[in-house]
């Protein structure tokens, strides 16, 4: 069987087992695949996870971001996969836009997050970035920003402008959804 055209509990199941996949599958890869916590989640998954999201992390220190803006979104989407509170994460790319890191600078509650411009200029002085995409999580489900996001991300723009940091994009995240404000015009 090729895991290409293989179900879900088919591939669940050979990473698992049958009967742990039969006790714990009820027809979403979710719960083993994007909580933060290991509680209740087969250690094989998690493992499975970090080692996906390591790879996708390659690629993109391989390439520059914008050759593939898809790469971008897929690592981001599994970064923030279940997170219950809301998260501000920098990704500072060298003078070729390829990444130099990823840094997960504040944490939130469910409905807010408290971004200090001052402090993400720091960062990416610290790392030497030419350049950052910004990015953060809605775990309320919508990709839709806010008006408070449109604000954010203008005056971010503008503070690290005077640094000569380029801002690329901010992307907002909501479960498998992402919403990139360069490609809808918002940047």
């Amino acid at each position: 069987m090729s895991p290409r055209n293989a179900s879900d509990m088919e591939l669940l199941s050979q990473l698992i087992g049958t009967q742990e996949c039969q006790r714990l599958y009820s027809g979403s890869l979710q719960p083993f695949f994007g909580m933060d916590s290991g509680e209740g989640v087969p250690s094989q998954c998690l493992v499975a996870r970090e080692l996906v999201k390591r790879w996708l992390a390659e690629e993109l220190e391989r390439r520059t971001a914008f050759a593939t803006p898809e790469a971008v979104k897929d690592y981001l989407k599994l970064h923030f996969a279940g997170r219950e509170y809301e998260s501000f994460v920098v990704l500072y790319l060298d003078a070729q836009n390829c990444l130099i890191e990823v840094e997960e600078l504040f944490r939130g509650t469910l409905t807010q997050t408290s971004v200090y411009p001052r402090e993400v200029v720091k960062s990416a002085l610290r790392f030497n970035a030419a350049a950052v995409m910004l990015s953060h999580n809605h775990p309320s489900g919508s990709v839709t920003p806010s008006r408070a996001d449109e604000h954010l991300t203008q005056t971010l723009k503008a503070a690290l402008s005077l640094v000569d940091v380029r801002v690329l994009d901010h992307l907002v995240i909501a479960g498998n959804n992402a919403l990139s404000f360069a490609e809808t015009g918002l940047l």
